[in-house]
This record gives structure tokens, sequence and C-alpha cells, in this order.
């Protein structure tokens, strides 16, 4: 079982970041509206092989869904991710999006 994770919003590089055993882990992101797009996810094979790959988007999604923002997930991880968690996630998805 992993420790919980803390994940930051930098919003000057506009990323959401998390610290995982000396690496960073980072989901790019860019914002229009009530939407944030999650463009692009960074982590490396070690981490996701330790199993930190989605605690670390769940924690992201979390922070998004206590904005109350949309979320429109443009990268393949995350869209494949949500697409998975289809029923827990369909509220943070624009009206009218499936994925």
């Amino acid at each position: 079982m992993n420790p919980p994770l803390t994940v930051n919003d930098n919003e000057f590089l506009r990323q959401f970041e998390c610290e995982i055993d000396g690496d960073l882990a980072r989901i790019e992101y860019s914002s229009q509206d009530r939407k944030i797009f999650l463009t692009r996810l960074d982590m490396s094979e070690e981490l996701k092989e330790k199993g930190y790959l989605e605690p670390f988007i769940e924690e992201v999604l979390q922070l998004i869904k206590d904005r109350e923002i949309r979320v429109m997930p443009t990268s393949p991880v995350i869209a494949k991710f949500m697409r998975k968690n289809r029923r827990k996630y369909k509220d943070l998805l624009p009206v009218g999006i499936n994925i």
C-alpha cells in the first residue's frame, strides 16, 4: 500500500505536481472558461510499476472536482482511466461529452 499523495497545483507552469520517492509526477493542463484540459501526464515507468499512476490521477481529479469545474481529458492515459472509472467521474465531464 502506497502512502497518501500530496498533489500541488503549480499555476505558473500549469501543471499538477506530486513528488514521489524523489521523482516528480505531473499532469499538464490548460484552462478555458469553466473547463480544464488535462493535456499530458508525465510519470516515470518506475513509479507506474509501483502503482502510483491511478492514485495520482484520482488525487488530481478530486482537486478538480472540489473546484467545481469540468474536465476534458485530452491525454490518452487520463481518458483511458476515466473511461475505466466512468461511473465515478462522469459528472466531471462537460455536458454532451462522452469518453
